[in-house]
């Protein structure tokens, strides 16, 4: 049975106790070179089921041969650590990097990763805009 991303999410915060969590799927060299594509460092348990994030960056991180982990932007929050969240003025590297995850990070919050085998469509360009009005168009018969 498939799993949903809310359940994912669930399952991901009750095994690690994070603050929150959040997605990755295995970026192909194309996607760890764009910009546009938020890429994760992530330190995975022994089982490779739960992470825990160390870095996103718009860069190609890590460095060299280490597999590149594309960031899904969907998150699942404790309500305690939303409440504080919120109330966090934005951080250097989040300011940095225009990468509002970082903001947590700094704040010395725990984010739990899982890794899925493929991102949902993302609407981050002008480009991504066309392809996703083009693919409705067609699923609509339009």
């Amino acid at each position: 049975m498939d799993e949903t991303i809310p359940s994912i999410l669930l399952r991901t915060a009750t095994a690690s106790g994070a603050d929150l969590t959040t997605l990755v799927t295995p970026a192909s060299h194309e996607e760890a070179a764009r910009k546009q594509v938020v890429k994760a460092v992530v330190s995975w348990d022994e089982a490779g089921d739960v992470g825990r994030a160390l870095y996103f960056s718009r860069s190609a991180v890590p460095h060299g041969d280490a597999p590149k982990w594309h960031h899904v932007g969907v998150y699942g929050w404790r309500r305690q650590a939303l409440e504080r969240f919120v109330t966090l003025p934005p951080s250097p590297l989040e300011q940095s990097e225009r990468l509002e995850q970082l903001r947590a990070l700094e704040a010395g919050m725990h984010i739990a990763v899982a890794a899925v085998d493929e991102a949902p469509a993302g609407v981050d360009t002008p480009e991504d805009l066309e392809a996703t009005r083009a693919r409705l168009f067609a699923a609509t018969g339009g």
